[in-house]
C-alpha cells in the first residue's frame, strides 16, 4: 500500500531541486526509519540481555498507536494518539518528527544514515550539547554530513517554531572537521488530523557551534535494534511482543556477521560498499529490511487504559 505525506520544503540550494509536494512511502519504510533512528534506548536503564529488543518494539508501538492509514493513503492520527496527556502527546510528536526526518532525508536527500547528538555525550561536555542544539546527523552518499533538527507537533508550527528549529540545526557546524553542507530545521505535524511535514534550510550564521568527532562505535546505536530483533534471544515473551509487532525484520549476510560481534564501524563500511548490492537484493542502502505485515493497513484498535 502506497502513503502519501504531504510536505512544505522551503529554501534548499537548486542542487538539491527538492520542491514541495507530496512524498510516497510505504510502512516498511516508515517502520525501517523509526527501528533504525540511531539515538540512545529509551530503556537505557537496561545495559544487556534483550534491551534493544524491547526499544525496538517500543518505537513500532508509538508509531501503531500514533498513526494510521486514512483516505487516499494519508496518514491520519488515531483516536489513541487523541486521548494522551498533553507531556505523553510531546512524546510521540518528537519520536514522529524523527522518523519522518529519516524518510524525507533518505529519499531526498540521499541520507539514510542519521545518528542522534546524545550518542556522542561521553565525548563532549554536556553544557556544549545545552538543550539549544540539533538532534541528528546525517551522513549521505558521498559522505558528506548534514546536521536536522527535528520537531514535531500536534498542530502546524508557527513561524516562531520554525525559526527556533533552524537556528538549533546551525549549531552543529562540522564533523570530524568536515563541514556540514546543510542545516535543517524540519517538523512533522498534523493539520487537520492529516500527518504532513515541513523542512527548511537557509542559511543564516550558526551561534555557539558544536564539533562532533567522527563516529565510531556509535553506530551500534544504528544497528543493534534490528539486530536485536532478527535475534533469538529473548524468550517467549520477546517472541510474543515481535508476533504483535507484526514486522519481520532482517538483515543482509554480507553485515549480519560482522553486527553479531560488535564491529559496528566494519558492518558501516561494508554498507557503504554494498549499497547498490542492498538495494538491489530488496533490502535499505544500510543492509536491513523491514516488512510490515498486514495489520498495519488496518484501523488501531484504541483499548481505554
Amino acid at each position: 500500500m502506497t502513503l502519501r505525506i504531504d510536505h512544505q520544503s522551503v529554501d534548499f540550494p537548486s542542487v538539491y531541486a527538492i520542491r514541495s509536494g507530496t512524498l510516497t512511502t510505504t510502512w516498511d519504510e516508515l517502520l525501517w526509519a523509526a527501528i533504525t533512528i540511531g539515538r540512545p534506548s529509551t530503556y537505557h536503564v537496561f545495559r544487556h540481555g534483550p534491551a534493544s529488543a524491547h526499544e525496538a518494539i517500543f518505537r513500532l508501538a508509538l508509531v501503531r498507536m500514533a498513526i494510521q492509514e486514512g483516505w487516499h493513503g494519508r496518514l491520519q492520527r488515531t483516536d489513541a494518539f487523541a486521548a494522551l496527556d498533553p507531556t505523553e502527546k510531546g512524546m510521540v510528536s518528537y519520536f514522529l518528527g524523527m522518523m519522518l526526518c529519516k524518510v524525507f532525508a533518505g529519499q531526498l536527500l540521499r541520507t539514510p544514515w542519521l545518528l542522534h547528538l546524545d550518542v556522542f555525550r561521553s565525548d563532549l561536555n554536556p553544557l556544549i550539547l545545552g538543550r539549544s542544539r540539533p538532534d541528528l546527523i546525517g551522513q549521505d552518499y558521498t559522505g558528506h554530513w548534514l546536521a536536522f533538527e527535528s520537531k514535531g507537533r500536534s498542530s502546524a508550527p508557527t513561524n516562531a517554531d520554525k525559526a527556533k528549529a533552524k537556528l538549533q540545526a546551525l549549531r552543529l557546524i562540522c564533523v570530524n572537521n568536515n563541514s556540514c553542507s546543510l542545516h535543517v530545521g524540519s517538523f512533522s505535524f498534523f493539520r487537520n488530523e492529516t500527518l504532513e511535514f515541513y523542512w527548511r534550510d537557509p542559511e543564516p550564521e550558526p551561534l555557539d557551534p558544536i564539533e562532533l568527532p567522527e563516529p565510531d562505535a556509535e553506530w551500534r546505536y544504528y544497528f543493534e535494534p534490528a539486530l536485536s530483533l532478527v535475534s533469538a534471544e529473548g524468550g517467549s515473551t520477546l517472541a510474543a511482543e515481535r508476533e504483535i509487532a507484526d514486522v519481520d525484520v532482517a538483515i543482509h549476510p554480507k553485515i549480519r556477521p560482522l553486527l553479531e560481534r560488535g564491529d559496528w564501524v566494519g558492518a558501516k563500511r561494508t554498507a557503504d560498499q554494498l549499497r547498490e548490492v542492498f538495494l538491489a537484493e530488496g533490502y535499505r542502502a544500510d543492509g536491513i529490511r523491514v516488512i510490515a505485515g498486514e495489520s498495519w493497513s488496518k484501523q488501531f484498535e484504541h483499548r481505554e487504559r
